[in-house]
């Protein structure tokens, strides 16, 4: 097989899909790799570490994608990369389609294969391929949140852990799954009054017991959920529905009771976000202001730390990519039901049922 890795083309997006170790696994295994030029630069890796292993250089996106039979990438394709591409292609990258029709439109219209990393399972049902970069934005959330406090961001002015004499923070994370309880760890060793939040009493039990003690954890409810944003300093969405849209937890009214200069960084924005007034953003300008409310919703956070944001995630990707390529997306499917949860388009129909409902389009299940 050919296997395609163009340069991420994203705005600030510094990851790439395949490292050198992984090109030299997919070589030895029989298939060909195509490296675009410059491809792992952002993530410390150089063309000589590709070629070195045997992969084959080439200097412009067009030849990393058309002739190629299973594309890698990391972020969604843009409308040129989309252009590009051929019926029967497989793509392996993550997709985010129920946050954006559009896009979902043109890869049908393009007769691929979408295969998202977002939504393969292993065999706990757990997100394999989701879960190291959600386990670096919710480590970044607090990061992000605890600049654009500063003042000269516009923020309150607080510092997080506070000093002896003068109160902390308060952080409320919305969500429990990955993303919070990363976050939650980092908030808390800034020393911030960190209220964590959920649905899932288990879950909740289970965090209160390993938990430093200065995390509550609390069930959310709707009155719950507005008693602790007005109190909050910093809120991070992290509310996650696999392959769905996330649902609009917080709302204007809820901004309206809310501190001013007070932060919000939904990490949930590749899915939509969870906050009413969220919409897309980049690092380079990663914030707006709504109802005096600082709002950050880069999409693609872990792009800003490539290097430990690559190693992270192809760790995950390459088994999956591997089997792919060795047996073909059909037969891998039907080996690893999981990774055919991951498989949300092909020819023109979505064969992810969260998806189709998320963008009232017609399911259709796949066909081992």
């Amino acid at each position: 097989m050919r296997i395609g890795v163009p340069k991420e083309i994203k705005s600030d997006e510094y990851r790439v899909s395949l490292m050198p170790v992984g090109a030299e696994a997919l070589i030895h295994a029989g298939h060909e790799v195509v490296i675009e030029t410059q491809a792992g630069a952002g993530s410390g890796f150089a063309d000589a570490d590709y070629a070195a292993v045997g992969a084959k250089l080439v200097d412009t996106h067009e030849l990393a994608i058309r002739d190629c039979d299973l594309i890698l990438k990391v972020k969604e394709p843009m409308p040129e990369e989309i252009g590009l591409f051929r019926p029967g292609q497989v793509v392996f990258t993550y997709f985010h389609f129920a946050a954006d029709s559009t896009l979902t439109q043109a890869c049908l219209e393009s007769g691929i294969t979408a295969i998202a990393y977002e939504t393969i399972k292993d065999k706990n049902g757990h997100l394999p391929l989701l879960t190291p970069m959600s386990e670096i934005a919710g480590r970044m959330s607090i990061q992000a949140g605890a600049k654009f406090l500063e003042k000269p961001h516009n923020g309150r002015g607080i510092l997080l852990g506070g000093v002896p004499g003068v109160a902390p923070a308060t952080v409320v994370i919305i969500g429990a799954g990955v993303v919070g309880t990363n976050a939650a760890i980092i908030a808390a060793g800034f020393d911030a009054r960190v209220v964590l939040m959920d649905t899932n009493l288990d879950r909740l039990r289970y965090l209160d017991q390993i938990m430093p003690a200065n995390v509550d954890t609390i069930f959310s409810d709707p009155h719950t959920l507005r008693e602790y944003l007005v109190q909050a300093d910093l809120v991070v969405g992290a509310v996650l529905i696999p392959g769905a849209k996330a649902p609009r937890l917080v709302t204007r009214e809820h901004l309206k009771q809310m501190k001013d200069g007070a932060v919000i960084v939904d990490v949930a924005i590749d899915q939509g976000g969870c906050v009413e007034t969220s919409r897309p953003t980049t690092h380079h300008q990663p914030t707006f202001v709504v109802e005096g409310v600082i709002h950050y919703c880069v999409t693609n956070m872990p792009g800003a730390v490539g290097r430990t944001s690559t190693i992270a995630l192809c760790n995950a990707t390459l088994p999956y990519a591997l089997k792919i390529a060795n047996l073909g997306y059909e037969k891998a499917a039907a080996a690893d039901p999981g990774l055919g949860e991951g498989i949300n388009l092909v020819a023109g129909r979505v064969t992810n049922s969260a998806v189709a409902q998320s963008l009232h389009m017609q399911y259709q299940a796949l066909r081992k």
